[in-house]
């Protein structure tokens, strides 16, 4: 194996180099088969790849490991190939991607614009299809903010269900490794591979995902206060993302944000930053020159805590997140922008450490509560740059995440990364469980558009298809009813004619509920279709329909109204 350590200047393809640390010629492979067989992945230089130097962005501190780190090591064995290892903010703090001496990672889009951090190199590799996927890293938000500047998706995953061990910590408790994948599926592919308890990290964890899909009709909380921070572009996006949801089958729910800023703000703002010079310490103390600025302000940061004051952060965590818990009660997810605005790699520079806090105002909190998050692509602005949104959800709700993310991405027509390639068809989410449904036909009142049909849409029911009943059935108009109701009789074979019906799949849950809506002399029987095949839908007792008319000549409830409309006029 050569590695290849590139210099600060455009790659032999024209994309900065700034992007990569090592290539590895050839790619690494252990196999030629397995669920992520042909895929070829890059891994973010604080991540240990055997015999390949981490430098964490920091030459100084580099060491070459004797063994994969675990999660490298389940990719490799699943198939994938891995290209090498990608710049980052040094140390995994920041997230802008301009703080390496191997130098600033661009925008995919916009060269002079941040590629966003601390994963910026895993990102742009990602969105200029040089890698079919990446892992970075994250524990403020380092897998989520570069995403949404390169229009690519970010999954990251409930704390501990990718292993650590191998991955240099920046505040080991709330870190996370994190995929960047161009869709939702291939990231959900990437997580069914590589997640898995490792008794080798002391953090990882035995979770059960939920494995069930949020319904059709969910609740997304927004934040009930956003700051854009002067950017006009992101909050028009954010606008269109929420109206994009609510056409999806989202309710918007207004949530309380203080104590989820109020938790993201410990991070740095209080003595859990002592974590990050732990994580460090041996190396940190007595290397002024080695280590960058702000990078070594902000980890020196942590050096003046006592433990007493670790505690009292600690405690204080703890009741921010009893006062956000609560949201959960009324919504399915969170949906926040990814980031807020973003910055030029000059403005970045000109005051780094107030705009980097800025790109986080809707990540910091995420690890530290404990929750899964995903960043999806949202939109392209008007001045060409990508803008997206994150969904949050609670811990153990990473599929969940993964098939509403889907959908939503796949709503805004957008294409791969800066590739220009379309989305490929949705995939099936792999820790999901084939949903439970019923099929429901109706003839009457519960079509699509009448006064009814509310019944069907509240409860999560989408529309299949248009058919047909065998020539078994005759349709009456029911006198009396409230809104105006066909009711479908069974006769004997032939004897009838084909009524127009819409079947309908309901989740089962909601199946009791509205059977116990409908009124007699109406319910619920097996119907045989013009094709052969049968299907639980409406029918009527045979009493109701001695007075009432004989519609069956119109072959429909609909055509009869019509014609009713046309009789008026």
């Amino acid at each position: 194996m050569v590695q290849l350590r590139l210099p600060v200047q455009p790659d032999r393809d024209g994309s900065p180099a700034a992007a990569w640390i090592v290539r590895t010629e050839p790619p690494i492979a252990l196999r030629d088969e397995g669920p992520l067989a042909g895929l070829r992945f890059a891994v973010k230089d604080n991540i240990d790849v055997e015999d390949v130097a981490t430098t964490a962005a920091c030459p100084a501190f580099s060491y070459r490991p004797q063994r994969h780190a675990s999660v490298v090591q389940r990719l490799l064995a699943a198939g994938a190939r891995l290209l090498g290892k990608t710049n980052l903010d040094q140390f995994a703090c920041g997230l802008n991607g301009t703080r390496s001496p191997y130098g600033a990672v661009p925008n995919a889009f916009n060269p002079a614009y941040v590629c966003g951090g601390s994963s910026s190199g895993s990102a742009y590799v990602v969105a200029t299809g040089q890698a079919d996927f990446a892992l970075g890293t994250d524990t403020a938000g380092s897998g989520r903010v570069p995403a949404g500047f390169n229009n690519i998706v970010g999954l990251k995953p409930s704390k501990g269900l990718l292993s650590t061990r191998g991955v240099l910590p920046a505040a080991q408790s709330v870190d996370c490794v994190s995929i960047f994948a161009p869709t939702v599926g291939m990231a959900a592919r990437v997580l069914q591979a590589a997640h898995g308890h490792d008794p080798e990290d002391p953090y990882s964890r035995k979770l059960k995902l939920v494995d069930r899909p949020f319904p059709a009709r969910f609740r997304f909380g927004v934040p009930d206060r956003l700051n854009f921070f002067g950017d006009e572009l992101s909050r028009l996006a954010f606008v269109q993302a929420v109206q994009t949801l609510q056409e999806l089958g989202g309710t918007r729910v207004a949530v309380d944000y203080r104590p989820l800023a109020g938790a993201g703000a410990l991070l740095y703002e209080s003595a859990l930053v002592a974590e990050r010079y732990a994580a460090l310490r041996s190396f940190f103390d007595g290397r002024d020159g080695d280590i960058i600025e702000p990078v070594r302000s902000i980890i020196g940061a942590g050096c003046g805590y006592s433990a007493a004051e670790w505690c009292e952060a600690q405690a204080m965590l703890r009741s921010y997140g009893q006062l956000a818990d609560v949201m959960w009660d009324r919504i399915d997810t969170l949906v926040v922008p990814t980031a807020p605005t973003i910055y030029t790699i000059a403005q970045m520079h000109a005051d780094p450490v107030a705009l980097n806090r800025n790109l986080g105002a809707y990540t910091n909190f995420v690890n530290l509560l404990d929750y899964a998050a995903l960043a999806v692509p949202a939109a392209m602005r008007p001045d060409g740059l990508p803008f997206g949104i994150t969904f949050i959800g609670a811990c153990g709700s990473d599929w969940q995440l993964a098939e509403l993310g889907q959908r939503f991405h796949h709503a805004t027509g957008l294409p791969q990364g800066a590739t220009g390639v379309p989305l490929p068809p949705p995939e099936s989410i792999p820790g999901l469980a084939a949903p439970r449904t019923v099929k429901v036909a109706v003839v009457g009142a519960h079509l699509s558009g009448m006064p009814l049909n509310g019944q069907l849409t509240e409860r999560g029911a989408t529309l299949l298809r248009s058919a047909h009943t065998a020539p078994d059935y005759r349709l009456y108009a029911l006198p009396g009813t409230t809104p105006p109701k066909p009711g479908l009789l069974r006769v004997a074979p032939g004897s009838g004619a084909r009524i127009a019906l819409e079947i309908w799949e309901m989740p089962l849950e909601q199946y009791g509920s509205f059977v116990a809506m409908i009124p007699p002399p109406l319910g619920i029987a097996t119907l045989r279709l013009d094709d052969g095949t049968q299907v639980q839908g409406f029918s009527c007792e045979a009493l109701a329909t001695e007075h009432a008319e004989d519609i069956s000549e119109f072959g429909g409830w609909r055509a009869y109204l019509a014609a009713q409309t046309e009789r008026v006029a």
